[in-house]
């Protein structure tokens, strides 16, 4: 066990030394004192007055540097830890501005000065939640101003009509999300012309929430803004990117905001105050006496092998297949890894296997793990976060740590709940003030409370998992003591190959650099139906063609929409000239359409909602739903209506879906390539993506535009603990199609054979290292694998060869592929090497299992997986040959 200095919890985490094996690694980040400065001359008295009523005697250095900068108009990317008062930054000159303009109108009605258009502010958050938070953030310090000249609102989806006119006639400061920019306030610009008239500043909070794709649109979304604000008033707003501590911020913001680098200023030197953070790094102990899973139908060997893409594990898809059901029926003897003994006594599942030969067991999945570790943790009356993966295991933690705790600390069970996307916005709200007052001690959520929202005075956060970034890793481990206070935080690898290879070499996860924030404004899938949507607006102008890139793309893509009849050109510029509107023709987030309401039958009571995206594979009829801990199986799933009925049960098994998916690579047989650019809103043949190969020796690289058709075809329903089947249900789902980008790798026969990988070993061998090597990338790209997806089959269609695909699973690509192609031998040297070093015999979901594999983790060949990267990593050229230092540090893209 690594050599820790003593936190006051960390002995609670470690039994009192039971647990003591699990700890890989520790470091001990030290106090930091703060640093003041005084309050700006222009700054409003009466607003210093409320802050310092609220506490704040004196700003912190860097709250104080940006606000300045702001008040100047300069462009500012303020880039400081979770905690370290931001907001004070942009709020400062946002409210000075409205006071001064409201004391010139009262002292001298008569100036025409003084009639001047009050300055308007508008603030961007990419959750409500936030929005909200701010919201009440912001109203405190106006009641303690004692000020009511300055009027703020949100506005979003969910507003009034009532409400949202008066937000368009009398709002000095809207607090709403992107979302609601691109369908409503934009399209409907002239109804907020007084909003944009006045616009002297664009606040975009958690700017590192906004990368791949979903970053890219917010971009050409706020140079929308920037436009119709110049049209409306005297020129462009001000932007203020808030983010979390990010490699190079002022290029990121820079790029979010359509601007040069060298127009936003970078305020990086933190200079609040900060405890003593504690931060280890767990794995997960092996399982004694586990026996593989009764009753599995593996995937055939012959067919292609998916690895599927998504935003979550579901209730269907297991994140470990080692982790347990938390919904079962309490049984009379606690199976292996489903119920945990006292805190007290030494756990006998925790101690790792001590053999001189290489171990055959899975290891205990994270998800069961952090429920342990917070139940404990609740039960010495510590306030924590347990951040999990996915909604599924957000329940799983939490439906968990209560049944710990219900015999040994009954008060303390009934003070753990989970927090996640679904639930309705008073739920969570509800949940969010329940942590703030103490009322609740553990809360086990999804990545919703990465973000912003004002959650302070937590012991402890425990994370479940690689949550994608090391940018994420640290927002979140930032809840844990807060405004000054010493906080521990865990670290705890699900079995996966990225979070095995950063548990045991904690200087990937300690010492390399941050990453930068990744995001492709000019991806043609993602500005050809903005140029629509922007010229619905206002008729694009030459002139115009600079703020959304490159003229000479942009002019590109405008041809090809005039060619297609999205857009008309005239002398004047291009119009567009259909009834309907172009801000429907993207979809910000990907989320695929309108989501799934799920309602109770026979009380009609909505429940909560899913993704479009995740529907098929959620709530298919028969799945098993749950919220808060209560268990329900769909009774029937409406597409066409987005509802969901479902029924409330006590169960005793749990649902995982089975779907089938295929990639066709776009222009392999014609051999066109279209210039770069040429795609339209709707009706593309493609992401627009020029196909690009190269050869090493007999193995073939290649990257280009693909589609991916796959569909939901069936379910199994498994008996929880033990797994075995009880059944497989066929299903009648739609099949879904998506156009994106992708990397693969094709080998001939004579290598496999060659590698002496024999025909029967093939398919397993491929689909070893798709998933091993989906695992991997992140550590070259900006990306989890959740980002990605995978098909790997031993004849394709397209190739003719034995082939591995690993595709963007976003629409129009998100540059995770390229930079997998750009990399690859580093990329597949990783791959080899992290299943090598696996001590497992037949492979386990730390090297190459996966926790989102379409066909059940089957076949898998772990040994040929090895001799095949062996044999295509032989025709590597030298100059791809990359040192390891850069997997642990990979470059960061800008």
């Amino acid at each position: 066990m690594p050599d820790v200095s003593t936190h006051p919890l960390l002995d609670v985490l470690l039994a009192g030394g039971a647990r003591a094996e699990r700890l890989t690694a520790s470091r001990v980040f030290p106090e930091r004192t703060a640093e003041h400065a005084d309050w700006p001359r222009w700054a409003d008295a009466t607003v210093v007055q409320g802050y310092r009523r609220l506490g704040v005697e004196r700003p912190w250095t860097h709250q104080a540097v940006a606000a300045d900068l702001v008040h100047r108009g300069r462009h500012t990317a303020l880039a400081t830890s979770t905690g370290s008062g931001k907001s004070l930054a942009f709020w400062l000159p946002a409210l000075s501005a409205v006071r001064t303009a409201a004391a010139a109108a009262t002292l001298d009605p008569g100036n025409i000065q003084s009639a001047h258009v009050r300055p308007t502010t508008i603030y961007l958050s990419p959750t409500k939640a936030l929005a909200a938070d701010q919201l009440s953030a912001l109203e405190r310090v106006l009641e303690a101003a004692g000020t009511r000249d300055v009027r703020v609102a949100t506005c979003d989806g969910d507003t009034s009509r009532e409400e949202r006119s008066w937000v368009q006639d009398h709002a000095d400061v809207v607090l709403t999300n992107p979302d609601f920019l691109h369908y409503a306030l934009l399209p409907n610009h002239r109804r907020w012309s007084r909003l944009l008239k006045g616009l002297r500043y664009v606040v975009v909070d958690e700017g590192h929430a906004y990368r791949g794709v979903f970053g890219a649109h917010v971009s050409l979304v706020l140079r929308r803004l920037a436009r119709l604000a110049a049209h409306y008033g005297e020129g462009s707003p001000t932007f203020v990117v808030a983010s979390a501590t990010t490699a190079e911020p002022a290029v990121s913001a820079a790029r979010l905001i359509g601007v040069a680098p060298d127009d936003v200023t970078a305020v990086t030197a933190d200079t609040s105050p900060s405890g003593r953070r504690t931060v280890v790094l767990w794995q997960p102990p092996e399982i004694v006496g586990w026996r593989p899973p009764a009753g599995g139908d593996a995937a055939g060997a012959g067919g292609p092998h998916r690895d599927r893409s998504g935003d979550e594990p579901t209730s269907m898809r297991r994140a470990d297949l080692s982790e347990p059901d938390p919904w079962a029926l309490p049984a009379a003897a606690p199976e292996p890894d489903s119920w945990a003994p006292p805190a007290t006594e030494p756990d006998p599942e925790a101690e790792a296997v001590a053999a001189e030969t290489p171990p055959e067991h899975p290891r205990r999945s994270a998800t069961a793990e952090v429920a342990d570790l917070l139940a404990d943790l609740a039960s010495a009356g510590a306030r924590s976060l347990a951040f999990t993966r996915s909604r599924r295991g957000a329940e799983s933690v939490a439906q968990q740590a209560r049944d710990h705790l219900r015999r040994s600390a009954p008060d303390a069970a009934r003070r753990i709940a989970a927090y996640r996307g679904g639930y309705l916005p008073e739920e969570r709200r509800e949940l969010e003030q329940a942590l703030r007052t103490g009322e609740l001690l553990g809360l086990a959520t999804t990545n919703a409370l990465e973000l912003g929202v004002d959650i302070s005075g937590l012991d402890a956060v425990l994370i479940a998992g690689w949550p994608g970034t090391r940018m994420s890793l640290w927002q979140q481990a930032g809840r844990a003591g807060r405004a000054g206070a010493d906080g521990l935080i865990a670290f705890v690898a699900r079995e996966d190959p990225l979070d095995t290879y950063l548990v045991t070499h904690p200087e990937a996860v300690f010492d390399a650099p941050l990453e930068a924030t990744v995001f492709d404004p000019a991806n043609p899938h993602v500005l050809a139906p903005h140029l629509c949507a922007a010229a619905q607006e206002s008729p694009l102008r030459s002139e115009d063609l600079a703020a959304f890139g490159d003229p000479a793309h942009v002019r590109g893509i405008l041809d090809v929409l005039v060619a297609r009849g999205a857009l008309r050109r005239r002398t004047s510029g291009w119009y567009w000239t259909h009834h309907q509107g172009a801000a429907g023709l993207t979809d910000l987030r990907g989320a695929g359409g309108s989501p799934v309401r799920v309602i109770e039958q026979g009380t009609g009571r909505m429940l909560g909602t899913v993704d479009a995206a995740s529907a098929d594979g959620q709530v298919h009829d028969g799945a098993v739903y749950v919220h808060q801990g209560t268990t329900y199986v769909v009774a029937h799933l409406d597409l066409a209506d987005h509802t969901a009925v479902v029924q409330r049960r006590r169960l005793d098994y749990g649902t995982w879906s089975r779907s089938v998916m295929s990639v066709a690579i776009e222009g392999w047989d014609s051999g066109d390539e279209e210039a770069d650019g040429a795609v339209a809103p709707e009706g593309a043949d493609g992401p627009g993506h020029d196909l690009v190969t190269r050869e090493w020796g007999p193995v073939t690289w290649g990257l280009g535009a693909v589609e991916v058709t796959s569909q939901v075809v069936s379910f199994q329903r498994r008996r929880v603990p033990d797994m075995q089947v009880l059944g497989t249900e066929q299903l009648e789902l739609p099949e879904h199609t998506l156009g994106t980008v992708a990397v693969w790798w094709s080998v001939p026969e004579f290598v496999l054979r060659a590698a002496d990988i024999s025909p029967e070993q093939t398919p397993g061998a491929l689909h070893a290292a798709e998933h091993a090597s989906i695992g991997l990338l992140p550590l070259l790209a900006t990306c989890d694998r959740w980002d990605l997806g995978g098909v790997s089959t031993e004849l394709h269609p397209d190739t003719g060869e034995a082939t591995v695909f690993v595709y963007d699973a976003y629409p129009g690509g998100a540059g995770f592929a390229e930079r997998a192609y750009d990399l690859g031998a580093t990329w597949l040297r990783a791959t080899r090497d992290a299943i090598a070093a696996c001590p497992c015999v037949d492979g386990c979901p730390a090297c190459v299992q996966s926790p989102k594999c379409g066909s059940y983790n089957a076949p898998l060949d772990k040994a040929a997986a090895v001799r095949l990267l062996d044999a295509v990593l032989s025709h590597a050229p030298q100059a791809d040959d990359l040192v390891v230092g850069e997997i642990v540090a990979p470059k960061t893209d800008t």
